[in-house]
């Protein structure tokens, strides 16, 4: 498709007429059917999320986050006060819907309304989440509550470009690979190269269709086996 052309004969991007800044992302409860997303509250989840996390054989899961591991049950209460409080990253516990226990913490962050971008981060998936389908479903939820609720037009994933499953989780909820900012961030005496991801709003119903299709009751045999995977249910759109 040509571009559009000023009286200068330069190119211009797409029009968004009546666009208006989106809303500031708050603190909701968005409810699914393998799981729900609360805002953090230290008092409510945090016992809960250092037994989940404490359930791993290692520390593995820590190595490209910003913090952890955490020493003890103390240790991480001290951290998820301090994360409960702040706006951005504004943090969600997904607590399961059979159990009603925490297992697992993402955040929405590096908020910008002005320009409906925001950033899904901060994903501490405990054993008891990963690879789960509630651990898709929380993903769903809150990028549902980001496009169709909030109206953003674009939604992103970033991670340490040497962390191969974050890159692997992005790829397969939809999420379009981007490029590689080096050297773009110094974290636990390392430096860092970012691997960029994102979905945009024109993207959305073709990622929420594939999404909502593996979530469906159908997907799932009696044992809670997916009957295909989620490469196929996109495939198919």
């Amino acid at each position: 498709m040509s571009a559009r052309l000023n009286a200068h004969g330069q190119p211009l991007g797409t029009p968004l007429p009546g666009w208006t800044p989106r809303p500031a992302p708050a603190r909701v409860t968005l409810d699914g059917r393998f799981c729900r997303l609360e805002p953090l509250d230290a008092d409510r989840h945090a016992d809960d999320l250092y037994a989940a996390y404490a359930r791993a054989e290692d520390d593995r899961d820590w190595t490209y986050m910003s913090v952890g591991p955490f020493t003890d049950a103390d240790d991480y209460r001290a951290y998820a006060r301090e994360a409960a409080q702040a706006d951005d990253p504004l943090q969600f516990a997904v607590v399961d819907a059979g159990t009603g226990r925490a297992a697992g913490t993402l955040a929405l962050l590096r908020q910008d309304p002005a320009n409906g971008v925001v950033e899904v981060g901060s994903v501490a998936f405990s054993p008891l989440l990963q690879r789960t389908p509630a651990s898709t479903e929380a993903q769903y939820l809150l990028m549902a509550y980001v496009f169709d609720t909030l109206g953003y037009r674009r939604y992103e994933w970033k991670c340490d470009s040497l962390n191969a499953p974050s890159r692997r989780a992005a790829e397969r909820l939809g999420f379009i690979f981007e490029g590689v900012f080096r050297q773009a961030v110094v974290y636990k005496g390392r430096s860092r190269d970012t691997a960029w991801f994102s979905v945009t709003d024109a993207e959305w119903p073709r990622v929420g269709k594939a999404l909502r299709e593996w979530l469906a009751p159908d997907n799932f045999d009696a044992d809670g086996r997916q009957r295909r995977r989620l490469a196929e249910s996109a495939s198919q759109i």
